[in-house]
């Protein structure tokens, strides 16, 4: 099985990106509780440039940092006030769509109380939304919904029972014979079985496309690649054997015994952003026979070399932030092409790796995964 050197893609999962294309240094007072803060508080707050601000109380605390942002190498730095509440405000706007970040209260590392909690970086971080100018299609809107639901699948080759989400689309419970297509998509580096629904918006997304009539309804399966027992300097040694018999031998099966699927290669594709592109890129060589979309989300590329003794794919699609390695992604498929390959670039406009990146792409691969137009 061939080893990787992913540790420099990955680097940039655990950096806040920032945008310094202000006009003048003035910060606008239109700041609002964000997206993803718990019910009922009101910071951090963020403001229509993209700037971010933080009040903690900890009238003990000698000094507090938020991970999230510029102020200094560490982050943003708060100051104390006399009654022992700690504010600070980014010294540059963020990149829109979601980010991780934590406090860091005298040395100890904490999760801001304000905050809603999201499984990233091998722990529960708290979350917050910068607003992005393109949100819409990822909003809830009052359009028909499809279902996330959790199962539990046999897993004899990990001696337990292990958890995968499914989204099945709006009106899949009300019909009795259709079948859908399936997309194996998987989540990051650190991360687990609930990014894509919980940070990504993944069930949003499609239900507003299918609602536009711009998507062929099809099912995601998003399930824990067994990656969070890999520390972060021992990617290179990452091997996907473990998590390639729990998908292909295991959850697969299962998935398509228990739900209406079309189970054969031609109708299941296999995607995944940062490490899930990197499980994608391995599996898909390796068990061609299974699938026959293939969807790496800042997670390396193809090559006509890798894939020339294999069995063609249908589709190929390869995106990147424009601050990662745009270049990289769509010179690949440049290649791709003029070897015969039916593969598709995206490049999303001012993010780096993280999930607006990731959003967009799923936005932009959807539409051309199973599509019969």
């Amino acid at each position: 099985m061939k080893k990787y050197n992913l540790t420099l893609v990955f680097f940039w999962m655990f950096s806040s990106s920032v945008c310094y294309a202000q006009m003048d240094n003035t910060i606008k007072e239109d700041f609002k509780p964000s997206s993803k803060n718990q019910p009922g508080k009101e910071y951090p707050q963020v403001n229509s440039q993209g700037y971010a601000r933080f009040k903690v109380e900890a009238p003990a605390a000698q000094s507090v940092n938020v991970s999230l942002g510029l102020g200094g190498k560490g982050g943003t730095n708060l100051t104390k006030d006399i009654d022992g509440v700690w504010t600070g405000t980014t010294a540059g706007p963020m990149d829109e769509g979601f980010h991780y970040y934590h406090l860091t209260i005298d040395g100890g590392v904490f999760n801001d109380p304000g905050a809603k909690n999201y499984y990233g970086s091998t722990r529960w971080e708290s979350g917050i939304e910068i607003p992005a100018h393109d949100e819409d299609f990822y909003a809830l809107k009052n359009v028909p919904h499809g279902n996330v639901q959790q199962i539990l699948f046999p897993s004899p080759s990990t001696s337990t029972s292990r958890r995968a989400f499914v989204y099945t689309p709006p009106g899949y419970n009300k019909e009795s014979s259709k079948r859908y297509p399936v997309l194996y998509l998987q989540h990051g580096w650190g991360e687990d079985e609930t990014a894509w629904s919980n940070q990504g918006h993944a069930n949003l997304i499609m239900d507003n496309l299918i609602a536009e009539g711009k998507v062929d309804p099809f099912i995601i399966v998003m399930t824990y690649g067994m990656t969070n027992e890999v520390k972060f300097g021992g990617l290179r040694d990452f091997k996907v054997d473990a998590f390639q018999t729990v998908l292909v031998d295991e959850l697969i099966p299962y998935v398509d015994a228990n739900f209406r699927t079309v189970a054969d290669q031609e109708h299941r594709a296999m995607g995944g952003l940062s490490m899930g592109g990197m499980e994608t890129h391995s599996i898909t060589l390796n068990k061609p026979e299974v699938f026959s979309r293939y969807a790496l989300l800042s997670g390396g590329i193809y090559t006509p070399e890798e894939l020339k003794d294999s069995i063609k794919p249908d589709l190929i699609f390869i995106s990147a932030g424009s601050k990662e390695n745009p270049d990289r992604v769509t010179n690949a498929v440049n290649v791709l092409k003029d070897a015969g390959y039916n593969a598709v670039s995206y490049v999303s406009e001012g993010t780096a790796h993280e999930f607006q990146t990731w959003r967009r792409s799923l936005h932009e691969l959807a539409p051309i995964l199973f599509s019969s137009k």
